[in-house]
Order: structure tokens, then C-alpha cells, then sequence
């Protein structure tokens, strides 16, 4: 690529550049980007049904990771057995 390609390159992205800032001082620009950035309020909204649902089953799951996660830190921490450490044996 000789340099007569790259400065011509360079200026075109300068220009672009340009015509970018110019459209971002656009007050009417603004307010487009805002409305479209803009959460649907249906993608918001959350369902919470009783009983056997894929909400309750990965909140169970969570809780699940998170109550084995702790018995093994109880095990490290104490060096015994959670059943020891818990009075169970």
C-alpha cells in the first residue's frame, strides 16, 4: 500500500468522524438513540407462577449450588465433615 492510499484512507475517516459528531450534536439524533435504547416494558415484567415452573425450578437450582457450595467451605474451613461439624454424627 503506497502512502497516497493511506492518507487517502485516513481522510475518509476523518470525515466520517466528523459527520459523526455533527449528527450526535442533533438534539432530534439524541432523542431517537434514548427511544431506542429504551427497555420493552413486556421484556421487564416477570411471571411468578406457583408450582412446577422454569422460574421455580432455576431459582430451587440456585439455592442448591448455593448450599453445596457452603458445605464444602464448612468442610475446608473446619478440616471435618459437614455431618460432624453439624452435630449430626
Amino acid at each position: 500500500m503506497n502512502p497516497k492510499e493511506e492518507q487517502t484512507n485516513s481522510e475518509v475517516t476523518n470525515l466520517e468522524d466528523e459527520s459523526f459528531i455533527e449528527q450526535q450534536k442533533d438534539a432530534s439524533y439524541i432523542d431517537k438513540q434514548i427511544e431506542k435504547n429504551k427497555l420493552d416494558e413486556k421484556s421487564i415484567d416477570i411471571e411468578y407462577k406457583f408450582g412446577w415452573s422454569s422460574y421455580s425450578e432455576i431459582t430451587n437450582g440456585r439455592f442448591a449450588m448455593i448450599g453445596f457450595l457452603a458445605i464444602i467451605l464448612i468442610e475446608l474451613i473446619s478440616k471435618q465433615s459437614f455431618l460432624k461439624w453439624a452435630g449430626i454424627l
